[in-house]
């Protein structure tokens, strides 16, 4: 296994000249990474737009069935996130390593919540037959209303078709995240970042930081227009 150059520390590959290139070559990764991620959700959100002027009234249908409490407390739970992953970058940088694992872990209890909280909405709508596609199949009351005025809407299930996948894939990305900042955590406690080196910590910050735009972009769409 090759070894730091003479006089470079010990997180410095063998093949970069120094700290900083190695930094700029990660964070150069992680943009091009977050680009491919842009382009997933854009080609969603495009789908989303062509469907919507297509039937705007299966969107004010839905509406009664999409929980903006809900998706509300969700946006502000992840927008608290960011912020306690930002405080926790700025903690190690200044060799605060007791407040980069308390921001990170909170970091972390905010990302469980807001999947808590989508598991709770996801369920209520399992339960009232809201499926997506072929499967939708509304039963009994939900949120006040009758299922069985919206049985017949024509396109309604494939309105939840897009509502399951853009959200769930969503989900998915707050999962994987959830799983990076225990890995961070874990390397936290043993001590291995410092001021000199914390770059995991920011890369994770900025793929979260991009999760939480996404959510703030979805939520509106999906929930208030």
């Amino acid at each position: 296994m090759a070894q730091p150059a003479a006089g470079q520390p010990a997180h410095v590959k063998h093949y970069f000249v120094s700290s900083d290139q190695q930094f700029d070559a990660a964070k150069m990764g992680m943009w091009l990474f977050l680009i491919t991620e842009i382009l997933l959700f854009s080609g969603m959100f495009v789908a989303y737009t062509v469907y919507r002027v297509w039937h705007p009234e299966v969107f004010l249908a839905a509406s009664d069935l999409l929980d903006w409490k809900l998706g509300g407390l969700n946006t502000l739970v992840l927008l608290g996130s960011s912020f306690t992953v930002a405080f926790g970058i700025q903690r190690i940088q200044k060799g605060d390593r007791k407040g980069l694992l308390i921001n990170l872990g909170l970091t972390l209890l905010c990302a469980g919540i807001f999947m808590l909280i989508k598991y709770v909405e996801y369920a209520g709508k399992f339960e009232a037959g809201i499926f997506p596609g072929a499967n939708f199949n509304p039963t009994g009351t939900y949120h006040g209303h009758d299922m069985a005025d919206y049985a017949d809407i024509l396109f309604l299930p494939q309105f939840f078709s897009i509502y399951f996948v853009m959200t769930g894939i969503h989900g998915f990305h707050v999962l994987i995240g959830m799983g990076i900042f225990i890995w961070l955590i874990i390397r936290s406690y043993k001590g291995d970042f410092s001021p000199e080196y914390y770059t995991p910590i920011e890369l994770s910050g900025l793929y979260w930081h991009l999760v939480d735009i996404i959510w703030i972009f979805l939520f509106p769409l999906l929930y208030l227009i």
